[in-house]
């Protein structure tokens, strides 16, 4: 699918900032629209909102993907009120569609003041160099805090896809941005009633996974960069990574497994061990969520020793940042597939999809370790005395010796196997082959949700 430039505005009213058309690539529908020009440099007024508002609506009703294109400098001062009322309409346009069509939108110039917000109403957003969205600009800022900013500084798109998480991926140009968007939507379905398409490109199902057992360390407290076993098990050149820069330490993106999208949130060894964080958190509730809401099966792929401690998340609140990823995961309603590669601790353990969160299948490499706490702390807990009361020249060995017998007894995935836990102890090099098998019987799962309003996300 190719996206054009739109041409033809939807409704009775023609503005120059607003143009908006249903377009047909390729056989598949788009609703297009793009806010810029004029002379107040695509700011949005009574005219812009009514334009954009009808095309959301006509996507919701056809079940077309809203593909949007900002460069706006925010509401039309010169209306009044009345221009908030508009990107108010298109905000609660946005939120009636959210769930039901793909939203993806681009910056390529600004973005500020209240319809920047819009942007985070979207599934995806793609920047590219040179733009930049805030809601309050550096005049205001400098004025507030005393402290000097300019624009690229205060809402760049650096800024954005390491800091605020906002943009899922950055471009250097702006035809590169309508480029991205394309990709990203080529893994999305047109609406929330159909599933992604299928692209078969050739690569076994049953192949072996030799790649992926190679880049992962016996050593529990060794790093690797887990993107290695994600693009070994997916089909060949079908990762795409999305916010790559952001919260390093949960890995989150789209991929074809035997030619079916999935998603995939696995942790990452080479950043902060793979601890979850606060912004770690989020990243992968966010996109279990998006995969949710689309029909995207999704895979986990866990090594990690726990929750990154410290005072300062603790005070910003990772209880309740933790239990975003917890409530959109037991929320789920897609395939869920994981697979314990290493270590799997404590509450690490429950929230990267566990059983207990109700995952349809959870299989783990030979050498997983699973358990309340590691080897390490574990020793240092039940047997602290016997540790402390021994010659210093055999401690070593001793903890050693203990290590190793607590992970033989309590923290192999065996033992989680034999409750019911885990349901395969697998060889890693069939990982790919047992996620495409598992994947081809429960891909057509359907699960009907509870009756109420909505949750009370723990947002």
């Amino acid at each position: 699918m190719t996206l054009a430039s739109p041409a033809t505005p939807i409704g009775s009213v023609r503005t120059p900032v607003a143009r908006a058309s249903l377009t047909e690539r390729n056989g598949r529908r788009v609703a297009l629209f793009s806010l810029s020009g004029g002379k107040h440099h695509g700011s949005i007024g009574t005219s812009e909102g009514s334009t954009i508002e009808s095309l959301v609506d006509l996507a919701v009703s056809v079940g077309a993907p809203v593909v949007g294109v900002l460069d706006t400098s925010g509401a039309e001062i010169f209306e009044g009120v009345a221009a908030l009322h508009a990107w108010g309409r298109v905000a609660r346009a946005l939120t009636r569609a959210s769930g039901v069509v793909p939203i993806l939108l681009g910056v390529t110039g600004a973005a500020l003041s209240g319809p920047s917000l819009l942007l985070g109403l979207a599934d995806h957003v793609v920047m590219c160099d040179g733009s930049f969205a805030y809601v309050t600009g550096p005049a205001d800022a400098e004025a507030f805090t005393g402290v000097h900013v300019d624009r690229v500084g205060l809402g760049g798109p650096a800024v954005h896809a390491r800091r605020s998480g906002l943009a899922t991926l950055t471009v250097e140009a702006e035809p590169d941005v309508l480029l991205a968007l394309e990709l990203l939507l080529s893994y999305l379905p047109d609406h929330h009633l159909t599933d992604p398409e299928r692209v078969l490109g050739g690569d076994p199902a049953d192949r072996l996974t030799r790649a992926a057992v190679q880049a992962v360390p016996a050593d529990p407290h060794a790093s690797y960069d887990v993107r290695a076993v994600i693009t070994d098990v997916l089909d060949h050149e079908s990762w795409l990574e999305l916010h790559p820069w952001h919260a390093t330490s949960m890995v989150v993106g789209y991929g074809r497994l035997d030619g079916r999208v999935v998603g995939i949130v696995a942790n990452q060894p080479f950043e902060r061990a793979g601890t979850i964080g606060i912004d770690a958190a989020r990243k992968a509730a966010r996109f279990v969520q998006l995969c949710d809401s689309f029909n995207v099966p999704i895979i986990t792929f866990v090594d990690t020793p726990g929750f990154t401690p410290g005072r300062d998340l603790e005070w910003r609140g990772i209880i309740r940042h933790g239990a975003q990823l917890v409530h959109a995961y037991a929320a789920a309603t897609v395939p869920r597939l994981s697979i314990v590669l290493r270590k799997n601790y404590g509450g690490g353990y429950i929230v990267m999809d566990s059983r207990a969160l109700g995952n349809d299948w959870c299989a783990a490499w030979p050498l997983a370790e699973i358990a309340v706490v590691g080897a390490r702390g574990a020793v240092e807990i039940l047997h602290r005395r016997r540790l402390l009361e021994a010659e210093p020249n055999e401690r070593a060995r001793l903890r050693d010796e203990l290590e190793a017998e607590f992970t033989e007894r309590f923290a192999n995935p065996y033992e989680a196997a034999a409750r019911g836990y885990v349901d395969e102890v697998i060889d890693p090099v069939d990982t790919r082959r047992a996620l495409a098998g598992v994947l081809d019987r429960v891909h057509t799962k359907r699960e009907a949700p509870i009756r109420r309003r909505h949750s009370n996300t723990p947002l």
